[in-house]
């Protein structure tokens, strides 16, 4: 399995951790654009992210990452639901800056004005959206600084990216519960931990098996690993979605289209489905009739 998610826990402890690799699902969403290497980074690195993120969440819905800003550099977004399903996309124009460059630290540092949102958005319930600044050198210590003041989890996140592959991984230090602050608890652990998380080198991340990943970083923790889950590209686009798009401009805006564009073509930026609606359809979406 190329595309996964591996949770994992150290025993008698409130460490907690998850590891992410992507190849199928980065190469499908690399492949709908031609991006430059320094985009395709940032892509790979914000598709674990949200990946490792949404891990974190026991609802049902999904979590996205968008960066907004200024200048050549647009926006940026990556998303995973519940189910694993992973999909991303960027826009910005021509840069001499990201050419030449192969690391997402150039994007990052070319942006002007940037905001990174968290997005949360469970099926049922209210949506939720945080903003975290992007001040840091990388995407994982932005994130991590947002865990350290706003969530108020201790918390560890490498990610890294290339090309081919994309891989992440995530350590947490869990509040215990009235019960579990009776027990005794090694006190040097989450030091240790995030010692040798930190020595985790990107091509390791993105090469190395997660089983061997996590050996070589915890193979003197008692590490326990449940199921592990299985991740993958997914469009949650639909004809449904785009007659809803068509209903929210109007009908004198889709009548205006049709006199230049019959049937009415919409594509999926993510996936580049496309979905079409003949004159008939797009107007029998208001109850109206060809005339």
């Amino acid at each position: 399995m190329s595309d996964l998610r591996q949770r994992f826990f150290i025993e008698d402890s409130p460490v907690r951790g998850e590891v992410v690799h992507l190849e199928e699902a980065l190469q499908t969403i690399l492949k709908q654009r031609d991006y430059v290497p320094a985009v395709q980074v940032l892509l790979g690195e914000m598709l674990c992210a949200t990946a490792l993120l949404a891990s974190t969440l026991k609802i049902k819905g999904r979590i996205s990452l968008q960066i907004q800003a200024s200048g050549t550099f647009k926006w940026a977004m990556a998303e995973c639901n519940h189910l694993g399903e992973v999909r991303a996309l960027a826009d910005y124009e021509q840069d001499p800056r990201f050419l030449s460059a192969e690391d997402s630290s150039t994007v990052l540092k070319s942006l002007v004005s940037p905001v990174l949102f968290i997005n949360i958005e469970p099926e049922f319930g209210e949506r939720y959206q945080g903003i975290v600044p992007l001040d840091k050198a990388n995407l994982a210590e932005c994130l991590m600084q947002y865990y350290d003041l706003s969530a108020q989890i201790p918390t560890r996140i490498v990610l890294a990216s290339n090309a081919e592959r994309a891989g992440g991984l995530l350590i947490q230090l869990l509040p215990r519960n009235s019960e579990e602050e009776q027990q005794r608890v090694d006190e040097d652990l989450w030091p240790r931990v995030t010692m040798l998380t930190e020595t985790l080198k990107a091509e390791e991340l993105t090469d190395l098996d997660v089983n061997e990943i996590l050996y070589r970083l915890y193979n003197e923790e008692q590490v326990r690993l449940p199921e592990v889950e299985a991740l993958r590209f997914g469009c949650t686009c639909s004809k449904e979605r785009c007659a809803n798009a068509l209903m929210q401009i109007g009908v004198a805006a889709v009548r205006e289209t049709l006199e230049h564009q019959n049937p009415i073509t919409m594509d999926c930026q993510f996936c580049s489905t496309q979905y079409s609606f003949s004159a008939e359809e797009a107007l029998g979406l208001f109850g109206e009739h060809l005339s």
